[in-house]
This record gives structure tokens, sequence and C-alpha cells, in this order.
């Protein structure tokens, strides 16, 4: 098993010390999730009463809460993943050991092609691996794809809505401040359209637990031209509820 660069030295072993399913009883949630990194949109849902919590999961940056939102009389299980891989692959572990098994996320993205505007709709059906967490998942690999039922749902969501949108790969990266023009200019060389901190390893768990996992990006801050523009892209307050009811829409179809 060894190997010059450990975080190629995968293992296959199902069984680890410390295991979600030992740990974490399972509970009465629904099966389908949605995955949102908008504390906003999370927060009004909340002031409007339209969230219920049923769980809540800890690490030492607080408590994680999972809630119930009722949208066409069915209901989603809503939760928001944190912020980076691996906190976002423990907690969605947390969630499929209290029983989720299908799950679209909602969130926004770094621009790396003058395509993607200001709010634009990206769904990416593989990232790029330049992050560390998928590979204690899977074996290693330069891409990881999303489950295609997932991103076949979202493509009729936002077709029904009549939104533009793309399909693309994007390039999930742990050093946000390491995203350097040569790594952006071989990055969009390979078909990446966007870069944020999560894809890869959301797809990579997905696969290992045998559940359904897409994502809905948003294009946010800019990365394609010669300087940075951050686009004001989090107080994009509307873009970003009307992401969080289209994932929830093409959840409710999965």
């Amino acid at each position: 098993m060894q190997h010059d660069y450990p975080i190629l030295e995968f293992d296959p072993d199902l069984e680890a010390l410390i295991d979600p399913r030992r740990i974490i009883k399972a509970i009465d949630i629904p099966d389908r999730c949605v995955v949102c990194f908008f504390q906003d949109v999370i927060a009004d849902l909340g002031r409007a009463g339209r969230l219920q919590q049923i769980a809540c999961q800890r690490s030492e940056i607080g408590e994680h809460p999972v809630y119930v939102l009722e949208l066409h009389g069915q209901p989603l299980a809503v939760f928001h993943p944190g912020v980076g891989a691996p906190l976002a692959a423990a907690l969605l572990e947390e969630v499929i050991a209290l029983g989720g098994r299908t799950f679209i996320a909602c969130g926004g993205a770094g621009s790396l092609d003058k395509r993607v505007s200001l709010g634009y709709p990206v769904i990416p059906h593989a990232a790029i691996r330049d992050e560390g967490t998928s590979y204690h998942y899977l074996p290693p690999g330069r891409e990881v794809t999303a489950s295609p039922a997932g991103v076949g749902a979202l493509k009729h969501v936002l077709e029904a809505h009549g939104l533009p949108y793309l399909v693309a790969k994007t390039w999930t990266t742990d050093g946000f401040y390491r995203e350097t023009p040569t790594r952006i200019r071989a990055r969009r060389a390979e078909g990446c359209l966007t870069v944020e901190m999560e894809a890869a390893a959301f797809f990579a768990v997905a696969q290992f637990r045998g559940v359904t996992f897409a994502q809905l990006l948003y294009g946010g801050d800019d990365l394609s031209g010669q300087t940075w523009d951050s686009r004001d892209w989090t107080g994009q307050a509307s873009t970003r509820e009307k992401l969080f009811w289209l994932a929830a829409e093409a959840c409710l179809r999965l």
C-alpha cells in the first residue's frame, strides 16, 4: 500500500474505526435532501416557519442542524454542509447515516469563463479532483462524475422554467488563495467553467456510499480575466433563493 505520496494510498476497506453508520442512529428522515450552501436562504425559511429541525450534528465550529421542508405536499430534508471538502464530506456522511439517499446541492462558484456571468446556472457533470478528500473514497484519478440521474433532473427543471444553463466540468480545489493564472488556464483547457471547494468530495462520497448526488452552481466571483472580480457574488439574494427552489424541485423529481 505504501506510496511515495500518501494521498494516493487508497484503501477500499468499507470498515473504518470511526464509522458514521455505527455512531449515528438512523431516524425518520426524508430520503431526498437539499444541500444548501446559502445560510441566508435557510435563515429566511426558518423565519417564515417553513423549516422543522429534526436532527443536529456538531463540530468544533458549532451546530449543524438538519431540517424538514414541505414542498408540494412532499417532505425534503435541508442542511448546510459547511465550507470546504473535508467538512462537507463529513456532514454528507452523517446525513446518509441518518437516512438520506438522494441529494441535490445548490451553491456558488468562481467563474473561469466569461460565459458564466454573475448568477448564470452551471450543472457540473464531473469535477477535477484537486482536493484531498475524494482520494479517501475512490482510487486515484483525475475526475469524478456526478450522478447522471441527478444531472438529468436538474436539466429537466431548468428547461421547464425556460432558463439557460451550461453543463460542464468544475474544478474542486482546497486552496482558493492558490488559484494562479497558470492553473486557471490549465483547468479551463480541461473543460472546467467553474471553481469551488466541495463538488469532487461530494461526488466521491456519493459513489462510495451508493447514493445519488448532483449539484447546481451559479456564477459567482470572476476569475476569467487578468484581475479577480468579486462581483458581490454573495449578495445575490434573489439568485440564491431561486437556485434553492430549483434544486428542491429537481430533488422531488428523483
